[in-house]
């Protein structure tokens, strides 16, 4: 029984950006989506799972089985083939007859004319002698049908079983396609925050830099404060491009996990602001069948309950009954379908199979399928131990992150008040530049640390959500 596993994103995030590339070579050759979309967070799971080549497949395996339960229901049917056939005997064979006429001739010589040597009687193997014609033919028709097979009766059950089991695959796909849009939807959301900052980051230290330049203009600041301004401007330059060059790679993700071509154009329509990060703690018993890891246990053990009724009834018989009509002609002349008789030939006959000893193999199977059962039980079981913990755990962790996110959105408003008092006392007069470079470098970094903790958080959402049979 293996454990659930909790997915960890940002591993997620490069392990998903390394097919990025083979995606991207497998689909130059078809025609380039150069169309423009403004998706919400439901809208882009839509357009997912319509297009994500993951779901299609587990569409076509689902499909597969809806035939596979159609060609097994065909067993159960009549089984009706014709045949028609055409021999050319060159050589006929030739079949050995005990010798009947050597006897009788031997006996007439001795009787009337003693032993006379134009009629020998010597021993042999027999007289050989060639039957039937060159040509034969034969056309028929056969059919059969199976009346009691339990075998048949079974595995028609398990056909369905299996059918219900793609189905509940494909269930588990279309979760973790939701998942990993949801993630990379909120990444590239974040990512656009990042920027909105970034840019009023730099504009303000633009205009405080300007202003430096004038005071050092005019002979009321040094010039070392002036470049310690254009050090921190210029840092915030770079640290743009590095975003911009991350929100594209974050869309890049988020159209493959959509299935989106990456020549499309994507604006998104949802706010963080409107994400809740509180957790909604039910008080009533959890259902499990919420999670499709749990029906997929559940249906496992139905395998095992059909796999022990099958091997119960192998002891019943099994009844076939058949039939055949065939004509045939035999010719010296190769006028099969000249107006010549033909020779009916009709066969109609049953046939029950009966075990009766096996060597106790049969009762070794049910004992097999006895623990299979009881180990199907103990899965169920500990599926259900898995997802408590994995319940438990999510909910903690979104605790946790909501908590640092509350603190970080806190040092942030620490962080900017901190920044317009040193940059009030710097323009009065009686504070210096490197306290405000000081300021400015705090609140970059608090700014930094909540975007981190707002990614966080949101992960644990999706992973909470997950957890609790929200994502369907």
């Amino acid at each position: 029984m293996k454990k659930l596993q909790i997915t960890n994103y940002k591993l997620q995030i490069v392990a998903t950006i390394s097919f990025l590339w083979l995606s991207h070579i497998c689909t130059a050759q078809t025609p380039r989506d150069t169309g423009k979309y403004s998706f919400s967070l439901q809208q882009a799971i839509d357009f997912a799972m319509k297009t994500q080549l993951q779901l299609q497949n587990a569409s076509y395996d689902e499909k597969i089985a809806s035939e596979k339960v159609k060609e097994t229901v065909g067993i159960g049917l009549p089984q009706i083939s014709g045949s028609f056939d055409v021999k050319d005997f060159a050589d006929i064979p030739t079949t050995v007859l005990p010798d009947f006429i050597t006897p009788a001739v031997v006996g007439i010589n001795q009787g009337y004319f003693g032993l006379h040597p134009l009629f020998p009687y010597v021993a042999g193997d027999g007289m050989p002698v060639k039957f039937g014609t060159q040509y034969n033919a034969s056309a028929g028709i056969s059919a059969s049908q199976l009346l009691f097979s339990s075998d048949y009766l079974v595995g028609l059950q398990a056909t369905k079983t299996y059918l219900d089991l793609t189905r509940k695959a494909t269930q588990r796909t279309k979760i973790d396609v939701s998942v990993g849009v949801t993630k990379a939807y909120y990444s590239v959301l974040i990512n656009n925050e990042r920027i909105k900052t970034m840019d009023a980051n730099i504009e303000r230290i633009k205009k405080l830099m300007d202003d430096t330049k004038a005071l050092n203009e005019n002979g009321f600041v040094e010039k070392i404060d002036v470049d310690r301004i254009t050090v921190t401007y210029n840092n915030l330059q770079v640290e743009k491009e590095k975003l911009q060059r991350l929100l594209g790679l974050g869309s890049s993700l988020l159209k493959f996990q959509m299935g989106m071509d990456q020549s499309a154009t994507l604006a998104l329509t949802d706010k963080l602001e409107d994400v809740k990060f509180q957790p909604d703690v039910a008080a009533d018993k959890f259902d499990y069948g919420k999670r499709i890891e749990y029906s997929l246990f559940e249906t496992q053990k139905n395998i095992a309950q059909l796999d022990l009724k099958r091997n119960k009834m192998s002891y019943l018989p099994t009844a076939v009954l058949y039939g055949s009509a065939s004509e045939n002609a035999y010719r010296s002349q190769f006028d099969i379908f000249a107006k010549k008789p033909w020779y009916p030939t009709v066969v109609i006959g049953g046939t029950i199979n009966v075990p009766i000893f096996d060597g106790l193999q049969k009762n070794y199977r049910i004992q097999q399928a006895k623990l299979n059962l009881l180990k199907a039980d103990n899965n169920l079981k500990s599926v259900q131990q898995a997802i408590d913990m994995e319940r438990a755990s999510t909910q903690i962790n979104l605790q946790n992150a909501s908590s640092t996110l509350d603190n970080q959105k806190k040092n942030i408003e620490l962080a900017e008040e901190v920044y317009k008092v040193s940059k009030i006392k710097y323009e009065q007069g009686i504070g210096s530049n490197l306290e405000v470079t000081t300021a400015e470098t705090a609140l970059k970094e608090a700014q930094t640390n909540y975007f981190s903790a707002l990614f966080d958080a949101l992960v644990a959402k999706v992973d909470y959500d997950k957890a609790n049979g929200v994502i369907k």
